[in-house]
Parts: structure tokens; sequence; C-alpha cells
């Protein structure tokens, strides 16, 4: 509901100021939060999950019919072929979706299709060109580094690889320049290298066993407090207006019960046939 709200209070700000670019915007943000588009993008989605190609680039390419100025489709088109190997393609999409929307993942995209076809320089521009926009990712600088390399420039992939490692301390990105100075035979560089590469390793044993420890703590602190206040048991008690069965027995009920099944079982024995003795007959003497 918010996003729709700013939808509406930025369309009217260009419908005020800017009326043909406002017609051409609030289009455009109209078709994407379509049910129709989103119920394609799940689609799409869950067929590159599924790695059924064919159905996602189905899914993508109705979803550019709809809007073509989609550059998030044509991005996803644009990875999808390049999972295929159809490189051209690829590259043809990543342009056009960076022609609508100056977004650095497209140039990054790009940068590794060039890098995989051996298009180092090219690749190269495309890495630098997305870090220009976002550099705060330690995989373009790896990805950087890896097109300088590949162009014979050591110490630009160096540089790369250091600074990824400054904003994400991995050992894999130390790897990786131990690799640049043993090819280039750079006996005292190995040797400092190597040293970085065993310290992180004992500092990332640290921080395990530093974790591990403040976890055991942790549940260790949980269990007392639940020791020290257990949970109150709450007995279920019967309501004020509630009388048990025994209760509800007084004297007096139970003796009129008493009369009333003397009554009825009186009333349940065969009636008893009344004799009565013949009236005594005049009889008379014999002379």
């Amino acid at each position: 509901m918010l996003a729709i709200f700013l939808i509406v209070i930025f369309a009217i700000y260009l419908a005020f100021f800017f009326p043909d670019l406002a017609a051409k915007q609030l289009a455009t943000e109209t078709t994407k939060n379509s049910p129709q588009v989103k119920k394609l993008w799940s689609i799409a989605q869950t067929s590159m999950r599924e790695r059924k190609p064919i159905r996602a680039e189905k899914a993508l390419l109705t979803i550019l019919k709809i809007d073509e100025r989609n550059a998030a489709a044509y991005n996803r088109l644009g990875i999808l072929y390049a999972k295929s190997k159809k490189f051209n393609e690829a590259i043809e999409c990543f342009e056009i979706a960076q022609s609508l929307d100056n977004n650095p993942s497209s140039l990054h995209n790009t940068g590794l299709i060039y890098l995989e076809t051996g298009a180092y320089e090219k690749a190269a521009m495309a890495f630098q060109q997305a870090l220009e926009l976002e550099g705060g990712l330690p995989a373009r600088h790896i990805a950087l580094a890896k097109a300088e390399e590949k162009l014979g420039h050591r110490r630009q992939a160096i540089e790369a690889l250091e600074t990824a490692y400054s904003l994400d301390r991995n050992v894999a990105t130390l790897r990786q320049i131990l690799a640049i100075r043993e090819a280039a035979k750079d006996t005292e560089a190995i040797t400092a290298i190597t040293a970085r590469i065993e310290a992180q390793l004992v500092e990332n044993t640290k921080t395990k066993e530093s974790e591990a420890k403040n976890i055991h703590t942790h549940n260790k602190t949980t269990k007392r407090t639940s020791l020290a206040n257990p949970k109150k048991v709450s007995l279920h008690k019967p309501a004020a207006n509630v009388i048990t069965k025994r209760s509800s027995i007084s004297p007096i009920n139970s003796k009129t019960r008493l009369l009333k099944a003397n009554r009825l079982s009186s009333n349940l024995k065969p009636p008893v046939k009344k004799t009565t003795a013949n009236p005594p007959t005049n009889r008379r003497r014999v002379i």
C-alpha cells in the first residue's frame, strides 16, 4: 500500500511539472505492478531455479512484450542466455538493460561474458565502470583482478585483490594474490603473503572459537535463568458457578428422590385382588 501511495504522489508531481514524462512513467509503473507481470516474473524465476530455460525464456519475453522498457527482464534474460552459452544474445540483453537503467549489475554481467569469451580489455572496462557505480562489493574487484591478470597487468590485479581483501578478509583472496606472486617467482613477496595467510587462518580459528564460546555461554545463561524462574503451572480450577455432582445432592433432594422412588415401585406392583366374603345366606330350617 505504501509503495502504491508513493507512486501516486510521484505521478502527481510529474503531471504538474512534466506532463509528457508523467504519462510515460505512470504507464511504466502500472505495467510493472500489474498482476500479469508479477505472475510471469514468478514463472521465470521458478523455471530458472528448476533449470527449465525454455519456459523461463518464454515468460521473460512475454514480460518484454508487455513492458518493452523493463531493464530487469532484459538483465535476467541475459543471464539465462549466458548460462546457455548464447553469449552474443546475452551481451545484447545486458547492453539494452544498461541503456534503460544505469545499473552496475548489467555492466558486471557484461564484463563476465567478455571475460568468458576472451575479450579481456572489454571485460576490464566493464568491471571498472561497474565499480564506479558500486565499489563496495568484493566480487567486483576480484572480477577486475582476473581481467587484469589475463592482460598481464599483475600489479593492477594485485591492487584489485588487496581492495577486495580489505572489504572482506577472506583467505581465498590472499591465495589468489599468492598465485600471482608465484607466477612472477617473487620469493620475498611469496614469503610475505604466506605469512599473511597463516596469520589469517589463526585469526579465523580464534574467531570461530570465540563465537562457539559465546553461544555456549548464552545457552548456559538461558538455562540458569529458566531454572531460577520456573514457569508456574496453573492448575485448572472449576468456576465458582459450577457445582460438582456430589455437592448438588442435598439431604432434602435425596429424601424427595427416595419418596418418588418408593411411589414408583408401588405403582409397578400388580394390584392385589380384594376377596369379599360371601354374605350369609338364610338357611331354611329343616323341620
